[in-house]
């Protein structure tokens, strides 16, 4: 495809609305991932429920040899489009297609035991099988994204587990993260331990799950590093395996929207934009949380200024977030960026609405811009199919 030469810093001149990964900062990422790989002794894979962007897996095979999926298509994409089988892990299976998903996988976990009795026997000999298991301990604050809340549909507790466990289960699969620190597993580690140490030495591998957000620069790598060598020095067969999504893409690029509308009800000034929260930003309203905005910062609304809330194009009454200070003044055309939009995001959107979908591009190093996707209405029309 085309390449154009651009302003990373207001991408100017760059049609809207568009998500644009940099390549620079992937390979960031990609290069702290793998040297921290090699000091944990253990395997980092991709897990593609937050990062899916299969143009760049040419990059991440430069740097990784794994993925990690949660149903047919994604392991699918894994085996086809990354040219490795992956770790695959669903809350239940079926019968149309458990027997593509081993083909595709080269490690299945279990969500149940009797999802286990009900397909082990299709699998074996095809994967390494795994049991996810639940501690039933977790420190993460939003009950939405929490795997071991009260009630969970994740994983088997240890009171639920044989003493001897099946002969072909070789692996455990523990989640228990969402974008935290070495301090966080740390703790979580001890629940791990106490629960499920009992039944390490039936198994040939562990794996830590996602949100382990290494790539955050306030994290703690020697902290992990640490706690990976003790944890070899107790387990010295245990293969170990993390798999995060959001760490692996942390800040490599923004989504860039424009101004279409300046909108005034009691006081409020609404710009909207030519995207929408709803559609393209949907972790925004779930988590939720209120992204970085370059040119512009965070406001409770008392102070005075650029004071904007930003509205999206679609006919949800709440797409909608704010307050933001904006440097100068909002108009129709102005460029709004917003910091950090690629993991989660990208895989996430939706054609609610048939609103214009935004653009797939990558900044490479070179400083030129590549688009790698544009969206149009064959595409919404074809979700109706």
């Amino acid at each position: 495809m085309s390449r154009i030469a651009v302003d990373k810093f207001t991408y100017a001149g760059v049609p809207t609305p568009i998500y644009i990964i940099e390549e620079e900062r992937l390979r960031s990422n990609l290069r702290l991932i793998s040297d921290v790989a090699r000091r944990t002794d253990a395997e980092w894979i991709l897990a593609f429920k937050a990062f899916a962007l299969w143009k760049t897996f040419p990059i991440f095979r430069e740097y990784i040899g794994s993925t990690t999926a949660s149903s047919l298509s994604e392991a699918r994409l894994a085996y086809e489009e990354f040219g490795a089988r992956c770790h695959t892990f669903s809350p239940a299976y079926t019968d149309d297609e458990i027997d593509q998903i081993a083909t595709c996988s080269s490690h299945l976990t279990f969500n149940s035991l009797s999802q286990y009795k009900r397909y082990h026997g299709r699998v074996a000999g095809h994967c390494s099988i795994g049991l996810r298991v639940n501690p039933e301990y977790s420190e993460v604050g939003t009950a939405l994204y929490n795997p071991c809340a009260p009630g969970t549909r994740f994983g088997i507790t240890a009171d639920k587990l044989p003493q001897q466990l099946p002969a072909d289960v070789e692996g455990f699969h523990c989640h228990c993260h969402c974008e935290s620190g070495a301090d966080v597993f740390q703790r979580t580690l001890v629940h791990i331990e106490e629960k499920f140490a009992a039944w390490f030495p039936q198994l040939k591998w562990i794996n830590f799950g996602g949100g382990h957000l290494v790539t955050r620069a306030d994290y703690d790598i020697e902290l992990l590093v640490s706690m990976m060598a003790d944890f070899h020095r107790r387990y010295p067969h245990l293969h170990v395996i993390f798999e995060p999504g959001s760490a692996f893409a942390w800040q490599t690029g923004p989504l860039v929207a424009e101004v279409v509308d300046v909108v005034e009800d009691k006081g409020i000034r609404t710009a909207i934009l030519n995207t929408s929260f709803t559609c393209h930003m949907p972790d925004c309203l779930e988590m939720p949380y209120q992204p970085a905005v370059r040119g512009a910062e965070i406001s409770d609304g008392s102070s005075a200024g650029n004071l904007y809330r930003l509205g999206g194009n679609s006919c949800l009454s709440g797409d909608f977030m704010g307050m933001w200070r904006f440097e100068r003044p909002l108009t129709v055309g102005s460029r709004v960026i917003f910091e950090d939009m690629i993991h989660y995001t990208t895989v996430k959107t939706t054609m609610f609405n048939g609103i214009t979908h935004p653009s797939i591009a990558m900044l490479h190093t070179d400083g030129a811009l590549e688009m790698l996707r544009q969206y149009g209405y064959e595409d919404y029309r074809c979700r109706m199919d």
